[in-house]
């Protein structure tokens, strides 16, 4: 493990070791399968098991932990059934979000998520994969919001922790950037022209792209 904390004075230290540790195992410093034991993760970090327990509790709720009775925590597989799962729940409430969305959305918000757009390309020139996927939720973000229901928003806001992992590995490949961005737009405009049936269509074609990316990455990884 040759990763370091990253330090930040303004997170609780459980967040920051968090943080690190995430990062780690997004970017295939920390394997599959591979232990999380407390006590050598607290000497390599600098810092006590007590945000370190705190953390991989926070990785487990986000799908990147997993712990089992007398093994202890460990890095997550990614699997197909983890992926459908977490994709057919999102289909669902996306469709239902710009659904309302579409009912809404005034010319604030039209310019809001056209910034978001812009803001989303603007990243994918950079090789900063946290923030494109970063940029990649403010634009869902937008829309959640002007669905006007804040129960809503809150499941999604949950959800989102859930599809972090898979997120981050289909932004990995530049490859798929001028199909996110076209999407984008493509949902920008219907919501304009207040079509709900193809913005769902759109919603709904956004979300099973990605799907079948991902599993391409899951089934090479196996």
């Amino acid at each position: 493990m040759e990763f370091t904390l990253q330090q930040d004075d303004f997170l609780p230290l459980r967040n920051v070791v968090f943080n690190t540790l995430r990062d780690a195992i997004l970017r295939g410093e920390m394997t599959p399968g591979e232990r999380l034991m407390e006590i050598p993760l607290a000497h390599k970090l600098g810092v006590s098991r007590t945000p370190v327990r705190e953390a991989i509790r926070m990785l487990e709720n986000e799908g990147l932990a997993v712990t089992y009775p007398r093994r202890g925590a460990q890095v997550a597989k990614m699997s197909e059934k983890d992926l459908d799962d977490v994709l057919e729940i999102r289909e669902v409430l996306d469709t239902l979000a710009v659904s309302l969305a579409c009912d809404n959305m005034g010319e604030e918000d039209f310019d809001r998520l056209q910034q978001a757009v812009d803001e989303f390309v603007a990243a994918t020139k950079g090789n900063d994969i946290r923030l494109i996927v970063k940029k990649d939720e403010e634009f869902h973000n937008v829309i959640y919001e002007c669905s006007n229901n804040p129960r809503l928003r809150t499941i999604l806001t949950n959800l989102k922790e859930q599809m972090y992992r898979f997120r981050f590995e289909y932004v990995k490949d530049p490859s798929t950037y001028p199909t996110l961005i076209n999407e984008h737009r493509e949902i920008l405009d219907a919501l304009r022209a207040r079509d709900k049936s193809k913005v769902v269509e759109l919603t709904s074609t956004h979300l099973v792209n990605q799907t079948e990316s991902v599993r391409e990455i899951i089934l090479k990884q196996e």
